[in-house]
C-alpha cells in the first residue's frame, strides 16, 4: 500500500488543505495527516485542538489518518516507515521554502520523495494565517474552512 505523509501545522485546517488531501487520493492509497508541533510558531489552536478538528473533518475518509508529531519530519517518517511526503504550493515563495525543506530532508533520509501539489485557483491565496485574521475581525470565513472549523474560530474570538 502506498502511503504518504501530509505534514503541517494546520492552524486551522482550511479548504485548501482539504483539497490537497482529496486530490492526493488519486495516486496515494493512505494519507497520514501529520500535525506538527513547531515551538517557533505561536499557534492559535493547541496541538490537540488542531488534531481534533482534522479528525472531525476527515472522519468519513477510510484512507486518511490524523496523527501528531514533535521533532524532525524525517524522524517521524522513519518511525512510520514512509518515504513519501505531500506538500501544497501556493506561490513562488512557498516553492523556495518547500524546495529547501525537501532537499534538507533528503540529506537526512535519502529515500524520501516530496510531491508538490498546487491547489485549485480559488485556494491559491488562502492561508491559515489569513483565515485567523479574518475570523479575529469577525469577517465571513465560510468559503475558506469547514463549518466545524468556523465554529471553533468563532469561539476563540468571542
Amino acid at each position: 500500500m502506498k502511503t504518504a505523509v501530509y505534514p503541517g501545522s494546520f492552524d486551522p485546517v482550511t479548504n485548501g488543505h482539504i483539497e490537497i488531501v482529496e486530490r492526493s487520493q488519486k495516486f496515494i492509497e493512505c494519507i497520514i495527516i501529520a500535525v506538527a508541533h513547531n515551538p517557533q510558531k505561536k499557534s492559535l489552536f493547541s496541538f490537540e485542538e488542531r488534531a481534533e478538528m482534522l479528525k472531525e473533518v476527515f472522519k468519513d475518509y477510510d484512507n486518511v489518518r490524523v496523527e501528531s508529531f514533535d521533532g524532525l519530519l524525517v524522524d517521524y517518517l522513519r518511525r512510520k516507515k514512509v518515504s513519501l511526503v505531500i506538500r501544497g504550493l501556493r506561490a513562488v515563495s512557498d516553492f523556495d521554502y518547500e524546495f529547501q525543506m525537501a532537499l534538507t530532508n533528503r540529506q537526512f533520509m535519502e529515500e524520501v520523495e516530496t510531491i508538490f501539489l498546487m491547489p485549485r485557483e480559488e485556494y491559491l491565496y488562502l492561508s491559515s494565517s489569513m483565515v485567523r485574521q479574518i475570523a479575529q475581525f469577525h469577517g465571513s470565513i465560510k468559503k475558506f474552512v469547514p463549518e466545524i472549523v468556523a465554529q471553533r474560530l468563532r469561539e476563540k474570538f468571542t
